[in-house]
């Protein structure tokens, strides 16, 4: 059975439907096989295809631990090369579909690619919890369509009125910035020498090789060069948005390519570093698992993102030899921290509209928006990995905390197979925010999910190096120390990008393919005269293509952004 709303459109009655629906393991009833089911999982965020193994897919096979009806195995496509327009093109996006842009949420839904939720009803029979307990999100999408019917959600959605924890940490490895003295940072080009400092005292990894101050990694380039426009965002505050930065303060927008723009002046930062052997050479070609085992083998000073820093290199091993990383914020920088909404995000969970199994990946989406899929799909196998204390507040067992950071190697005890890292779930993304409050925690003071807030972590500092970082910042967290800091707040609404016609979007395209393409030139100029070289060709070319229309466009849409989010302030 290819398309259920083809089976409509064709008036197949309807005992002969229920019939095809029992087949196919769907309808309003769980699937007569115990066969494992095989879902396509399309997710434009993902780093990895083929079969999802490890833990998670051992607990995906156990209906026991997740409540869906039948075992499942998940194949996961990428969006490499260009597999979003390949599949719309083919007519089939997969069974459950994540589109990681406004974008490409309406493109999928004006194409008719995505499954209508109240068809068969399967938001009701299928999706319960998300139903009952994220009905702000799931509106979101029924206003999108304009029809009535749900075709998803945003990731990152909230139960409380907060925001996230900071992800803009501005990490640093501190042990070696304390041997230096603590030098003064002011603004972002004073890095450049405290990272020169650095590779003298410190030159090899841990492996022998070269350290850098900065490995970026190029899979997540969009209209800008991922890294380089982040950068911007966590100096100014100003939000990734079009073909530009957005101040949500007041809904300023920067274009990446005019004069003296936060876009240049990042990309002009990373070129010093590059001239100064700070920049991975290898960083335009790298992926970002092997950045990750770069990090991880401590050859890298600095990350501007925690995920891409503390997370990976503060292992046990490293904090047990007094090395970590942690938040060194320039004194003029404003990072960004996101305010939480019940609206969700703009990376969605969808289903295809020709899956052979909507039910099951309906209740596959389910499972990760309840409180224990949430919790097993970020820390692992309940009891193993982590547990609640007799007042239901939530803690690390000694495996989990050992497994959790040190993502490469702890391997899983049976029945489990493989290492903790390679069997987390590669969809990569979330449903519930981290900084969301999990309900199945102490009913008198619930815990966020976020083991960073647990009661049980709020403990002594692990080593003389944290000790030192406290000392030095006066801060016991690092969201203690962002938050006496200064900083901006985006704050979520109900904004959603308008679509772009076909001949536009080939204008965006070209503009953006030479953005990304010259930045990354720039990026490796050996002197400052090719470095301006370089840039230029880069503008001017932009402007050729159209530039100053998808400007033009994108201030358009900061306007509209700055509408919904002064409206979400007044209500």
């Amino acid at each position: 059975m290819k398309n259920w709303k083809k089976l409509l459109a064709a008036g197949i009655g309807g005992a002969m439907l229920a019939g095809s629906l029992a087949a196919c393991g769907g309808g309003g009833g769980k699937a007569a096989s115990s066969e494992p089911v095989t879902l396509t999982v399309f997710s434009q965020l993902a780093n990895y295809s083929g079969e999802q193994h490890g833990w998670s897919a051992d607990i995906l096979l156990d209906p026991e631990q997740t409540g869906i009806s039948v075992p499942v195995i998940l194949n996961i496509v990428n969006d490499q090369s260009g597999a979003f327009d390949t599949r719309m093109e083919a007519g089939d996006l997969g069974d459950i579909v994540v589109l990681g842009s406004d974008n490409t949420f309406q493109r999928a839904l004006n194409n008719g690619m995505l499954f209508a939720w109240e068809d068969y009803n399967m938001l009701d029979e299928h999706g319960a919890y998300i139903k009952e307990h994220m009905p702000v999100a799931l509106q979101k999408t029924r206003d999108i369509a304009g029809d009535g019917k749900t075709y998803g959600f945003g990731h990152n959605v909230a139960n409380g009125d907060t925001f996230d924890a900071f992800f803009y940490t501005w990490d640093i490895r501190w042990d070696l910035y304390k041997e230096l003295g603590y030098p003064e940072v002011n603004e972002l080009e004073d890095l450049i020498q405290v990272f020169k400092d650095m590779k003298e005292i410190c030159p090899t990894d841990e492996t022998g090789k070269p350290t850098y101050a900065v490995y970026s990694w190029p899979d997540w380039d969009g209209n800008m060069v991922m890294y380089v426009k982040s950068t911007a965002t966590s100096f100014y505050g100003y939000d990734e948005f079009e073909i530009g930065l957005y101040d949500p303060d007041d809904g300023s927008f920067y274009g990446a390519l005019d004069d003296n723009s936060p876009y240049l002046r990042a990309l002009k930062f990373y070129n010093q570093l590059y001239q100064n052997d700070l920049l991975c050479p290898d960083s335009m070609t790298t992926t970002y698992e092997t950045m990750s085992a770069k990090v991880q083998n401590g050859g890298v000073f600095f990350s501007i993102f925690n995920y891409a820093g503390s997370s990976l290199y503060n292992t046990e091993n490293h904090i047990a030899e007094n090395k970590m990383m942690l938040s060194l914020t320039p004194k003029n920088a404003s990072p960004i921290v996101y305010g939480q909404s019940a609206l969700g995000g703009n990376r969605y969970w969808c289903i295809g509209a020709n899956s052979k199994y909507p039910d099951i990946a309906m209740e596959v989406i389910n499972y990760l928006c309840t409180p224990q899929g949430r919790m097993t799909m970020e820390y692992g196998p309940q009891g193993l990995c982590w547990d609640y204390d007799e007042n239901r507040n939530i803690f690390f067992t000694d495996f989990g905390r050992t497994a959790y950071n040190d993502q490469d190697g702890t391997q899983m005890p049976e029945p489990y197979k493989g290492s903790f890292h390679d069997g987390m779930l590669q969809i990569n993304n979330t449903t519930w925010s981290i900084d969301a409050f999990n309900p199945d925690s102490n009913p008198e003071s619930p815990e966020k999910y976020n083991w960073k807030f647990w009661k049980s972590e709020q403990g002594e500092p692990r080593c003389d190096t944290e000790a030192d970082w406290r000392e030095y910042t006066g801060c016991s967290s690092v969201d203690e120390y962002m938050l006496s800091g200064n900083y901006k707040v985006s704050p979520g609404s109900a904004y959603v990008a308008r679509e772009k016609d076909n001949e536009f979007q080939t204008t965006w395209d070209q503009v953006t393919k030479c953005i990304v393409e010259y930045t990354w030139k720039a990026m490796y100029a050996k002197d400052d005269a090719e470095y301006d070289k370089i840039v230029d060709e880069m503008i001017s070319l932009a402007n050729e293509y159209g530039y100053q229309q998808c400007v033009e466009w994108s201030i358009e849409e900061a306007a509209l952004r700055k509408a919904a989010e002064d409206a979400v302030k007044t209500n």
